[in-house]
């Protein structure tokens, strides 16, 4: 296996806030590239100042529906995160784990949610 690739989510983003889907999903295809590859990636937080769930369920938890959970926790390395959003990014895992084990009742739960007459958005 070769040197490990670096990925600065700052760098890719353009910008220390990472909050939007879309910026999350051009994160996740470079880390998707590398673990098809069974490289080793580092993700470097450096410079970010701003981190949504949304953002991190797309850059890091859709993996989670492609790679095994020891696949992906022996090949991708976080790097200079604050201790919040490494809590965040912990909940953002184990809620889509939780998610690809059983997506189809998940999907039912939400779908009832949307349906209910009471739940207003």
């Amino acid at each position: 296996m070769s040197e490990n690739i670096r990925i600065s989510m700052f760098e890719v983003v353009g910008s220390p806030f990472c909050v939007a889907v879309d910026d999350g999903e051009k994160i996740h295809k470079h880390l998707e590239t590398a673990l098809r590859a069974n490289q080793e990636v580092v993700l470097s937080f450096h410079n970010v100042t701003a981190l949504t769930s949304a953002f991190l369920t797309a850059a890091v938890g859709e993996l989670y529906g492609t790679f095994g959970e020891e696949e992906i926790h022996s090949l991708l390395k976080v790097e200079d995160i604050e201790q919040d959003d490494l809590a965040l990014l912990n909940s953002v895992i184990n809620e889509v784990k939780l998610y690809f084990k059983d997506p189809k009742r998940y999907n039912q739960a939400f779908q009832e949610i949307l349906e209910d007459d009471d739940f207003e958005v």
